[in-house]
């Protein structure tokens, strides 16, 4: 490949390898959907096959898998987090469109996608693979249904995660007593808000907030990080991939489990959850050097911070 001076590959050609693919948009922004269906009539005018889908409808995107060859997200990294739950059992591959704020895991900006995206039709790209997490509840270990952007569903034995899960506190602030035991032997207990597990992915999300350390992306290795532990070192251990991981929290108040924080299940009391790493893969499409995620860490966690605030106070 040859790269341009901003490290993108120079040489586009028509649609010749990826022929049907899928655009999930965030309906919460308006410009996504208006994005993802002129991107979808260029993949017809090139002789393909595209549908678009709003992320939370999730049954229809599913409906869809068959012979899928690519999935585009516009939104941000939510919304990719959501779709790589639903890509990676079927190993379909994710290319992010970045209409969010910071866009960790996304790959273009909205000005860079109808000129960028044959690049990706066409192969002249690699594929980033990206460890995720299976987790696994005892049997009545949920008390109630699942908690989700679109409501209440039944709750499931089984869950995958792409950012990580969190053992954590209710409503009520009040310490939670947490047990954590590595391959059958106690690595921990502690008091505080909760534990959390995270993968190299889940490393610049929440795990970075609770004082974690950043991982290469592409890193097998599982991070344990306790969130606000109280009377005790408050220090991330590092796990290999083959760890497996036993949380139980016993407390008088209710205790939750949140799965890539879109997903919450109110625990009973003492419930054990098993996570390891999961069979599974995301997988996403890139054309920039492999050396990408040094660059964007320090723009998104500095430049970013300092130019894009939450909140803008009014104008007196």
């Amino acid at each position: 490949m040859h790269y341009d001076e901003e490290g993108w590959e120079t040489r586009v050609t028509p649609v010749t390898q990826v022929k049907r693919v899928g655009f999930v948009f965030n309906p919460h922004i308006p410009e996504a959907e208006d994005l993802a269906r002129q991107l979808a009539a260029d993949i017809a005018a090139r002789g393909g096959h595209a549908w678009t889908l709003a992320a939370y409808n999730e049954r229809s995107i599913q409906a869809e898998w068959d012979h899928l060859d690519l999935v585009v997200t516009l939104g941000g990294d939510g919304t990719i987090v959501r779709i790589a739950r639903l890509a990676a059992p079927v190993g379909v591959p994710i290319l992010g469109v970045n209409l969010g704020r910071l866009g960790f895991l996304t790959e273009l900006s909205p000005e860079q996608a109808r000129e960028r995206l044959p690049l990706y039709l066409n192969g002249d790209c690699w594929v980033e693979e990206r460890t995720m997490l299976s987790v696994k509840l005892e049997p009545e270990a949920a008390v109630g249904y699942a908690l989700t952007a679109t409501g209440k569903e039944q709750a499931r034995p089984e869950y995958i995660a792409l950012n990580d899960v969190l053992m954590g506190r209710g409503l009520r602030v009040r310490l939670v007593h947490f047990l954590v035991r590595v391959d059958g032997v106690t690595l921990a207990e502690y008091h505080g808000d909760g534990v959390l597990v995270s993968t190299a992915t889940g490393s610049t999300a929440y795990s970075l907030s609770a004082g974690g350390p950043v991982l290469q992306p592409e890193l097998r290795n599982l991070l344990v990080t306790p969130v606000l532990p109280h009377l005790m070192l408050a220090r991330s251990v590092v796990l290999p991939p083959e760890a497996r991981l036993e949380l139980r929290a016993k407390t008088e108040q209710e205790a939750i489990l949140s799965v890539d924080g879109q997903i919450d299940l109110p625990l009973r009391d003492e419930a054990g959850v098993q996570v390891s790493a999961s069979p599974y893969r995301c997988r996403f499409l890139r054309a920039r050097p492999r050396a990408y995620f040094y660059k964007d860490l320090i723009r998104r966690m500095q430049l970013e911070r300092l130019t894009k605030p939450l909140y803008e106070a009014p104008a007196d």
